[in-house]
């Protein structure tokens, strides 16, 4: 038998071209897809049950572990995506307190579960962003906010030195002076042995960026104070 005519297996796999980062994209949608299916099935669980499943400590945690790994996972393909050059902001006109409104009706249920107090402190005002991005930014931010704060998280928003603030606090212990900062942390500056990547916090910032006006680009900070006297994380669009 002539066996010319006939690639080896080893020149069959090496002449097989594996864009692997594209296929851990695809995988990680798929996940974000499920994920967000779980997501809503615990909410109608938890509206068919009520109370005797809403104060289930065991559901409440499932349901914002579920919400964690949803958000980290929009998260990775924000970054994919930007690694990609294929991320952009679309900017729409939208009145922020209806905005942050949508967002307190997402969480209160859990909250509720959890027993944290939830409110909005925002001035009447409009504001130019992209929707979709920065409900992720903000997704991420109160997720966060509820693993340390004691019983209250604020959203708040308002006009400062010709840029759209919106922030999130908590009444917990604050930042530690490490996390305290303004501007953009580097993705070589995230440490995945610390267990603590600022993943979260580098997406922040790369939306925040996207943003933009001029010579005028968005940014994040965070600090320590604010009307709750914790952890007060903002960003800042132009």
């Amino acid at each position: 038998m002539n066996r010319k005519n006939h690639d080896s297996p080893v020149e069959s796999r090496s002449s097989q071209s594996i864009d692997f980062s594209m296929v851990l994209a695809s995988a990680v949608h798929d996940m974000k897809n499920s994920l967000g299916m779980l997501l809503n099935s615990l909410d109608e669980l938890r509206q068919e049950q009520g109370e005797s499943i809403g104060e289930s400590p065991r559901f409440n945690t499932l349901q914002y572990e579920a919400e964690r790994m949803h958000n980290d996972l929009v998260q990775l393909l924000g970054i994919y995506r930007l690694g990609e050059n294929n991320l952009s902001a679309h900017m729409e006109e939208h009145f922020v307190p209806d905005f942050l409104s949508q967002h307190m009706a997402r969480h209160t249920p859990l909250l509720d579960g959890l027993g944290i107090e939830l409110e909005i402190k925002a001035e009447d005002i409009n504001g130019f962003f992209d929707d979709d991005l920065l409900t992720g930014v903000l997704n991420n931010t109160i997720n966060n906010a509820i693993r340390y704060t004691r019983s209250k998280i604020r959203l708040t928003a308002a006009q400062q030195q010709g840029f759209l603030v919106i922030g999130v606090e908590d009444d917990g212990e604050g930042y530690p002076e490490s996390m305290q900062h303004s501007g953009t942390p580097g993705f070589k500056s995230l440490d995945f042995k610390s267990g603590s990547t600022s993943l979260g916090l580098f997406f922040a910032s790369s939306v925040a960026q996207l943003h933009s006006e001029g010579d005028r680009t968005g940014s994040i900070r965070l600090h320590n104070g604010g009307s709750l006297g914790g952890g007060v994380f903002e960003i800042w669009l132009p």
